[in-house]
């Protein structure tokens, strides 16, 4: 089992370069390409920034990092597109599968529209098909969460239950269409499901994870065996369904906050975390 990560966190301090060799050296088999930073959320619009993937010469960025990847060992096993997604900011998400085709991922994870039926999200994921056929990555929809301020926890959204998933799965039915799922979303209180129920239910539509812990109320993005979640009946359910996938961490609060001079052993306390996950699958 190949393990990867997350390189948002890392970046805020490094750059995506050095990210990517960092990432290498700590001993991760890929990276997944993370492109918040290529936009600004202005009111639900994407904005563009000055980040080298909304420069006319994005394409060469994402080559470049292919090769930093290559040249030290690693992989783009999958990218995270810009958010929030629509039909507005649909030459925002069209980019980032452009990024993730050159810097060599398989599968671009585009959010579906949180409040969207699946009639409405598969209406932007039908857009965007050709394109990402054209270019040869698959687009992975992902379990959502909304928040009740009267609960103080999270509640319904797109794709936050089995049943929602598969009906958005199904509404698209498409093989480049498939499933991520945010391990950390399907364990907050007021999902009503778990990892383990989402991943049984999703079977062999289940192609990308997000992995990451929390108390089973916040979506902390914590380091895996930090907070509450057991991830033993979830490694064993992917196990079940034979899950050929990468183990690929969003620990993306982990990093924040740490003196630079402790980031190289914060990377490896990720990386340890991964593939102490990764031997779990491959000792059941």
């Amino acid at each position: 089992m190949k393990i990867s990560t997350e390189i948002d966190s890392i970046v805020g301090y490094v750059g995506e370069e050095k990210a990517v060799e960092l990432v290498a050296k700590a001993g991760f088999d890929a990276w997944d390409f993370s492109m918040f930073r290529m936009c600004q959320n202005k009111n639900g619009i994407l904005v563009p920034t000055k980040h080298p993937t909304a420069q006319s010469d994005y394409l060469v960025f994402a080559r470049k990092l292919k090769q930093i990847g290559f040249d030290n060992g690693i992989v783009c096993n999958q990218s995270h597109a810009p958010f929030p997604s629509s039909l507005k900011n649909i030459d925002h998400l069209k980019r980032a599968i452009e990024c993730t085709a050159e810097a060599g991922g398989e599968i671009c994870i585009i959010h579906p529209m949180n409040n969207g039926t699946p009639a409405e999200n598969a209406e932007m994921y039908f857009e965007l098909l050709p394109f990402a056929k054209e270019h040869n990555v698959r687009i992975a929809t992902e379990n959502m969460w909304n928040w009740s301020k009267f609960f103080r926890h999270s509640k319904f959204a797109a794709c936050a239950t089995p049943k929602s998933f598969n009906e958005h799965l199904d509404a698209v039915n498409d093989e480049y269409f498939v499933a991520c799922l945010d391990i950390g979303h399907a364990e907050m209180k007021g999902s009503k499901t778990n990892a383990e129920k989402m991943i049984r239910e999703l079977g062999n539509r289940l192609k990308a994870l997000h992995i990451h812990d929390n108390d089973k109320l916040h979506d902390s993005h914590q380091i895996p065996f930090s907070m509450n979640i057991d991830f033993l009946p979830i490694v064993k359910a992917l196990k079940d369904i034979g899950y050929d996938g990468y183990f690929t961490l969003e620990a993306s609060s982990y990093l924040e906050n740490m003196p630079k001079e402790n980031l190289m052993n914060g990377i490896n306390d990720l990386k340890n975390s991964a593939r102490k996950l990764a031997d779990m699958y491959e000792n059941l």
